[in-house]
């Protein structure tokens, strides 16, 4: 199969950016006493786009999707930055860790750690991030900035849990309708 030229790669990677944009769209928000959180189909996209296009571009998707939808969102706007980091390693781990020894994001069992993986580092990073902005910078007391922690903790391993087990499978049959058809060549 032959690789893709440059401006495929770009033109991919720029669609799943747009599914993560959308994904992170559809949305049930959670209202809370200093904010909200959501639960969300955008990690679905995160993580499909780490294991269809491996970990840079996948990092890149996944990061620049989220990026665009917190920066067309007035709420998320400051958090942008940290978005766009938080999503890219995100794709970017779960990418890499599919494609470990040469495994081609192939194997069910390895693309099962690289999404749990990815979903887990953005959880770290998303709720450890979360609870310092409450305690540092806010000087919230230790209590309910706990609560807010395992208000968002929870609503973020609904997101984790439904995002490893939606894009491990659909990343399988959309790579082999890929393989099949020619239409786009390696995606690696």
């Amino acid at each position: 199969m032959k690789k893709q030229s440059a401006t495929a790669k770009m033109a991919v990677t720029g669609l799943m950016a747009a599914l993560v944009f959308v994904g992170s769209m559809l949305q049930i928000t959670i209202p809370l006493s200093t904010g909200a959180t959501r639960v969300h189909l955008g990690n679905i996209f995160c993580l499909l786009a780490g294991l269809l296009l491996g970990g840079v571009r996948g990092g890149l998707a996944a990061g620049l999707g989220s990026f665009f939808f917190d920066l067309l969102n007035p709420i998320y706007l400051p958090d942008s930055p940290f978005t766009f980091a938080f999503k890219f390693l995100m794709g970017f781990s779960c990418g890499k860790i599919a494609r470990l020894r040469g495994a081609g994001a192939e194997s069910a069992k390895q693309n099962l750690t690289a999404a749990a993986a990815g979903q887990l580092l953005y959880l770290i990073l998303y709720v450890g991030k979360g609870f310092l902005e409450d305690t540092a910078l806010m000087h919230m007391e230790l209590s309910p900035a706990l609560t807010i922690l395992v208000t968002k903790l929870g609503a973020s391993s609904v997101n984790a849990i439904i995002a490893v087990l939606v894009s491990v499978p659909l990343a399988f049959v959309i790579r082999k309708a890929l393989h099949r058809s020619h239409l786009l060549g390696d995606l690696d």
